[in-house]
């Protein structure tokens, strides 16, 4: 299986723009720039893509590994903050909240942190990548 996406920018790196478009379209000529990237412009940017692939993959992964121990979960929620420091990505840190009926909250961090050694996008990180939080609601 191979997934793609394709990035087009017209100008210089502080003055031009760009778009994104993803194989799926869900993004769709979807605007980025040096403001949304590093100010707080128009648009979205790389480190927010990467956190919202981080934050995915990990819940959905960890739906998996619940289901595997016999839980169902009614709703997981991640939070995924990525650093950008002086021009390098050094972390990634996961927060989920879960409502998962007749689980403890030590088997649930338990499982969480089963999922989180198990993320594909996570091992393709190179930097540091912290469970920060698993909470049950």
């Amino acid at each position: 299986m191979k997934r793609n996406a394709t990035a087009v920018w017209n100008g210089s790196g502080k003055e031009g723009s760009g778009h994104l478009t993803t194989q799926s379209t869900v993004l769709n000529k979807t605007q980025y720039s040096y403001k949304s990237r590093f100010e707080e412009g128009v648009g979205t940017n790389p480190e927010e893509l990467i956190a919202s692939a981080h934050a995915g993959c990990f819940t959905m992964k960890l739906s998996f590994v619940l289901g595997a121990a016999n839980f169902t979960p009614e709703q997981l929620e991640t939070r995924c903050d990525i650093t950008l420091d002086n021009g390098t990505i050094t972390k990634s840190e996961l927060r989920v909240t879960g409502k998962v009926p007749g689980i403890s909250a030590e088997e649930f961090k338990k499982l969480a942190g089963d999922a989180h050694e198990g993320c594909l996008v996570g091992k393709l990180f190179n930097c540091e990548k912290t469970l920060v939080s698993a909470t049950l609601v």
